[in-house]
């Protein structure tokens, strides 16, 4: 089976890299990145993804109104989500888990802990209808 495509959404690039050296160093090498939600979402609609790694706090669309406009439409609707973010308080972790993320990381997390968090993500969710 071809290697999952993660879409890596921050407008940090120092970030960016972290997550996609990250990625990298557990197995994953296809990975497209945006700044942005907007420009994330755009990427989705053009390019695809099987996963979506988003920052919480952005300019243009933030990773939550991201999240929301990718549930909101039905072909990406069942797209695995992981938020990294800064925002720890539980309030903020209530409010994305109802926007529907797969799962929740908070800032600064390690290599490690990505990867328990996207195979739980991976567990849980139902593979690919083909």
């Amino acid at each position: 089976m071809a290697s999952p495509k993660y879409l890596v959404v921050d407008d940090s690039l120092t970030m960016r890299r972290i997550v996609v050296n990250a990625l990298k160093s557990i197995g994953f090498d296809q990975v497209v990145e945006a700044g942005d939600g907007k420009e994330a979402f755009s990427k989705l609609t053009a390019e695809g993804a099987d996963f979506v790694i988003t920052d919480w706090n952005m300019p243009e669309m933030n990773g939550l109104d991201l999240v929301k406009n990718i549930r909101g439409h039905q072909q990406y609707s069942n797209i695995p989500i992981l938020m990294v973010t800064t925002r720890g308080n539980k309030e903020d972790v209530i409010e994305a888990l109802k926007a529907r993320v797969n799962n929740y990381i908070v800032k600064p997390f390690t290599a490690q802990g990505l990867k328990e968090k996207i195979d739980a993500i991976l567990k849980s969710v139902e593979p690919k209808a083909f």
